[in-house]
């Protein structure tokens, strides 16, 4: 299959549907493995020493390496030219020469995975020139895929999702937050004019915003590309506000993959929530 021309380019329907058969592929060893006695790591400073999964802080499973090696194959095989960024390969920045770019993470929501918990993805973008036209994210633990592509609908199990929060103001805002944050009190600013949900993947949370469930999430930390690489493109077709903590929009495939977190939400309260971030400041 070609690249893409532009965000418009028919191709990227062929494309959606393939990355979708490459998520459903590589959830078979996700399932297969869920639950079980598998080879658990931590990633220490490029290290990685095994370890017993729920003691694990940013963990790396036998699931994870099966996966990606997976999406590698198809999503290779899908459209050669592309360029590979994913949590668990090697980086490199040949990607960086490449007009289009696979943007993945086997598991988005390892630690969740590991525990048991069904709040996980396997999450895939696409990206053209720094901007995302595709994205599909999949839960296997309850068969549930979020798909979309640039200028196209979000759809959800092959549904069109409902209209997103249209919610005008924060307060008495659904806020769909990290469990590891709130744990940490990142949130206790917030609960005041909030409701706090907690869920796992970062990537998950930004699928189910995108088919209303919720009106916002944020963190106040950097999260690397493929964490949010295909949320970011769902929740922007969707019709709701994404930008980083500074206000802009994101850029991808950029030579360092870390970027300044993410706020998306309704658009009419996307401007008081991120007043009320920058009076309590970020966590970079």
């Amino acid at each position: 299959m070609r690249v893409p021309t532009s965000p418009s380019d028919p191709i990227l329907d062929d494309l959606l549907a393939g990355a979708e058969a490459a998520a459903r592929k590589a959830a078979i060893p996700v399932m297969e493995l869920f639950q079980t006695a598998q080879t658990v790591w931590e990633k220490v400073d490029g290290e990685l020493i095994e370890t017993r999964g729920e003691s694990a802080k940013n963990p790396l499973t036998e699931a994870d390496l099966a996966a990606d090696r997976i999406l590698a194959e198809e999503l290779g095989a899908l459209l050669p030219e592309a360029g590979w960024l994913s949590e668990e390969t090697g980086d490199s920045p040949e990607r960086l020469g490449r007009n289009a770019v696979w943007i993945v993470d086997p598991i988005d929501g390892t630690r969740e995975y590991t525990e048991g918990v069904p709040e996980f993805a396997i999450s895939i973008g696409l990206a053209l020139r720094g901007e995302m036209v595709l994205g599909v994210l999949f839960n296997p633990a309850v068969d549930s895929i979020i798909t979309g592509r640039a200028g196209g609908a979000v759809l959800r199990d092959g549904e069109p999702v409902p209209e997103p929060s249209s919610k005008p103001t924060v307060d008495g805002a659904n806020l769909l937050a990290s469990r590891t944050e709130t744990r940490r009190g990142e949130f206790e600013p917030f609960k005041a004019r909030m409701t706090v949900k907690e869920m796992g993947s970062t990537a998950w949370k930004l699928g189910l915003l995108a088919c209303g469930v919720g009106d916002a999430y944020f963190t106040r930390k950097p999260r690397n590309e493929w964490d949010i690489a295909a949320g970011v493109l769902l929740c922007l077709e969707a019709g709701l506000a994404v930008t980083d903590l500074g206000r802009d929009r994101h850029v991808f495939n950029r030579p360092d993959p870390l970027l300044r977190g993410i706020v998306a939400s309704a658009p009419g309260m996307h401007d008081e929530l991120m007043s009320m971030i920058e009076a309590i400041g970020t966590l970079e």
